[in-house]
Formats: structure tokens, sequence, C-alpha cells
């Protein structure tokens, strides 16, 4: 698993590590690993002796960083050369290594000639979009077309959130030392920093528990529900689906085929006489039960909302019942708007978009997309609920703190009608196959964005197509 920290958490283990360190030997290791990274980049162009490296150099010890590995690769044959946002404030020690390693500082900032532009302009600490020469820095850096390498995190992104508020670098490689950064986890943040090579340089005072996590395959497969060799399909757990309407049946069909590729022995559909028998056409091995989820016959966990009309009697008691219930749930699209006031339990996983969650926060959407970490945390804590905030970088959350999930297998193919139907109900048969429901939505958003890959790379995908390879994702992962 990947554990990211803030910034002021990171800061702390840093100083009780350097204070058992000879000065200089924290950052001296994080140089060593900044220039193996940069080896392994200049070899797949060609090679190190005669490359041209440009480093961009900030004012603190990011600058430092970038200078020191800088004068590594320089005594390896590259040709260096140090471009300073600020000439009159460079780190001395490693401008002074720079140039006894036959590297230089080039006052002009030429760019289009390099090989590999490392970026150390601003670190951890940097607020706000980069501006004045860093910005000219950053902007000729993207125009120039050669790969960059970001020191611990891309210039002009924000660390603890994942935002990004003007001008920043766009990094292919980013090389961060000695734990995992929010920003390089959460998009758009994530999105600058291209590939994250991590390099452990010893930091061991971090807190207990991370500010952001993201599961690996591993971590999934760990989680995934196996039944037990005497198990009967009721044993591997029955998920109710309320979804779907006669204005849109679609999403109650996606709902169901989600739901039956979640492990679960059986799916009964509770809805329209005439949606459940359409449905019922497509998935023959579905149990049709009565048409409000209260007279239903027993289930461990719902499903509810994909394709609910605004406005309307009928769904506003669907999800009145399934919330009623006591069971977990999946509330998801339509159902956001039947909520009703206070807290839902921790039982209920709420799927919003940043619309969506929005409207539930009474904020404008724009600032749910700028500051996502932000304000899942805080919907979990209103309503009380986890809750599963979709996106280009999705993340769950659970009320009361703890780590915030963010899901790596994220895809712009799942950006498709009827992808969220699909999600909800595999994240409901998680919870009825007896997940809890930060894993359930947690594992539900892996194998979703892993099955929305694993369809693209046969081209452009529907919401169907995510369907018919969630079962090889299962196996990838198995």
């Amino acid at each position: 698993m990947r554990r990211a920290y803030h910034v002021e958490a990171i800061r702390h283990s840093e100083a009780d590590l350097m204070a058992q360190l000879p000065q200089g030997a924290l950052m001296q290791r994080a140089a060593a690993g900044l220039a193996t990274v940069a080896v392994r980049i200049l070899r797949e162009g060609g090679g190190v002796y005669g490359a041209r490296v440009a480093l961009l150099v900030g004012v603190g010890d990011n600058g430092g960083d970038a200078l020191f590995a800088g004068a590594r690769l320089a005594r390896r044959g590259a040709q260096v050369a140090a471009v300073l946002a600020d000439e009159t404030r460079a780190h001395a020690g490693g401008l002074a290594a720079l140039r006894e390693a036959g590297g230089r500082v080039d006052h002009v900032g030429k760019l289009e000639d390099a090989d590999l532009i490392i970026d150390g302009m601003l670190g951890i600490g940097g607020k706000g979009g980069l501006r004045g020469r860093a910005a000219e820095l950053a902007e000729a850096a993207q125009a120039s077309g050669a790969p960059v390498l970001a020191v611990d995190l891309p210039s002009g992104v924000d660390a603890d959130s994942g935002q990004v508020s003007g001008v920043c670098v766009s990094a292919d490689v980013t090389v961060t030392f000695g734990a995992y950064k929010p920003g390089l986890l959460i998009d758009p943040a994530a999105a600058r920093a291209g590939v994250v090579e991590f390099v452990d340089i010893g930091l061991t005072a971090l807190p207990e528990h991370a500010a952001v996590e993201a599961l690996q395959a591993a971590d999934v497969a760990q989680l995934l529900p196996r039944p037990r060799r005497d198990a009967d399909k009721y044993a591997r757990g029955v998920v109710g689906v309320a979804c779907g309407s006669v204005e849109y049946p679609g999403a109650g069909m996606l709902a169901v085929g989600g739901a039956l590729r979640a492990g679960v022995g059986a799916v009964r559909y509770s809805g329209p006489r005439a949606v459940g028998e359409e449905v019922l056409r497509r998935w023959p091995e579905l149990l049709i039960e009565k048409e409000l989820p209260g007279d239903a016959g027993r289930v461990q966990a719902w499903v509810c909302g994909s394709g609910f009309p605004v406005g309307d009697d009928f769904a506003a008691e669907r999800t009145k019942q399934v919330i009623a219930s006591g069971l977990p749930a999946v509330l998801d699209a339509g159902a956001l708007g039947y909520l009703g006031e206070g807290e839902l339990g921790e039982r209920i996983v709420l799927t919003p978009h940043a619309g969506e969650a929005a409207r539930l926060l009474g904020v404008e959407r724009a600032e749910v997309e700028a500051r996502r970490l932000d304000f899942v945390r805080r919907l979990a804590d209103e309503r009380g609920a986890t809750v599963l905030l979709k996106g280009s970088t999705t993340l769950v959350a659970e009320p009361g703190g703890g780590p915030v999930r963010a899901n790596p297998t994220g895809t712009a193919a799942l950006a498709t009608a009827g992808s969220g139907d699909v999600l909800a109900g595999l994240i409901g048969g998680l919870l009825a196959a007896g997940l809890r429901p930060l894993d359930a939505a947690s594992v539900g958003a892996y194998l979703h964005g892993l099955a929305g890959r694993i369809a693209h790379g046969k081209g452009p995908i529907a919401a169907g197509d995510l369907l018919a390879a969630l079962p090889r994702a299962w196996h990838n992962l198995q």
C-alpha cells in the first residue's frame, strides 16, 4: 500500500532523522536516489556520457537536492548546467559541488537542447502556482520536449491537497523521498507527476496513520471475498438492487450486472415490474422481488438510486426504505437527491460525482473539483457515512477522520454513460459478500478501474464492456 503524509508530519520526521545524522547526509541520500533515476532515464535516451542535463534550481533544499544530483551526473560525463530561479539564493554547498564536478551555471536558461530537465525549483512547502522566473522556466521546460524529472514533487503543485492553482511543472517522472505526499496520489496534481519513483531515505518518525492511502494489487487481492468450500449461494451473500425506473431501465440492468460480478451468491431485483422483466431477460439468474425494497426477500446489502428520476415519489420511497432497512447500502445517483437531513451511518456508502457532492454540501462544483480531499472528508463527516467521490482520482473517506483512500486505477475510459451504475452494483455486491464499507468502496473502485483499462485495450468502450472485463480483472488480481 502506498501511504502519503502531510507536509507537517514529513518535516517532523525529517528533523528527527537529521538530528541523528551528520550534517548534509540526508540531502546526499536524496541526491543519490535522484541521480540513480536520472541515469536510468538518460540511458533509455542514449546514454549518460555527453548528455545535456539542465537543472532548474530553486532557493531551498529542493534546489540543493538537484545540484548535488547534478554533480553526480557531471562526474559521470554528463554536461550539466544549472539554471537558477534566483541567482542570489541558490544552495551554496550544492552549487560548489556542481562546479567542482565540472558543471556550470547557465545564466540564459536555454532548455531547447536538453536531453533531461531536472525540476528542483519548489519543494513540499510551496503554496500556489509558480510566478515570475520560476513560471517562465516551467513553461520553457514544457515547450522543450525534453523529459522532465521532478524532485520530490512537481514545482507549483500543492503537496497536501493535490491542488494546482496556477502555472506548475508537468513531469514525466517524479522522485519522491522518504514518504509519499497526498498531491502525488490525487488529481489534478497527480496528473502532473508522471511516474512516481519512491526513494527510501530512512524516515521512521511518521504518524501511525497516513493522510491518504492507495491500495496496490496485493492489498486488493487480500480483500477479495473468497467463498468457503462448503458455501452455498446464500452464504456467499445476497444483494438487493433497487435501481432503474421506467424512464431509465438500463441503469437497473447495469447495476445488476455489476452486482453479479461482485462475488455474491445471488442478486434480488426490486423495482417496477416492467423494468424487472426487462432486466431478467438480460440476466436470467436474477431473482425478481416486489416493487418496494421493504417487501423484498432477505438480503445482506442494497444498491439504490441508479436511474432514479428527479422529483419522483416512488423513487423517494425506495430510497427511504433502503435507508430504514438498517443494512449496508450504496446510495448512488438519483438516491442522493432523496437523503433528507441528518447522519446516515458508516454502513451507508454514498457515491457522488463532484456536482452531486457540491449540491449535498451547498457549495459550487468548482470548489469540490479544486479541493477534492477536503470536501470528501467534509461530506463523510457531515453525513456520518462512507463517501466515494468519483473523478479522475476517485477518493473514499470514512467519517471521523482516518486515511482517505485514493484509487490508482482510474482511467478516462470510465467517463461513459452507465459506468457509475456498474460501480454501484459492484460495491453493493462486495458489501453483501462481507466487506466493510471502506474496503468495499475501495476494492470496487480498483476493480472498476482495472476493468476499464482492460476493456479500453480493445478500443473505445461502453459501460457494458466493463461487465465483460470484470472477470478478467478479478483473475488478474487472484
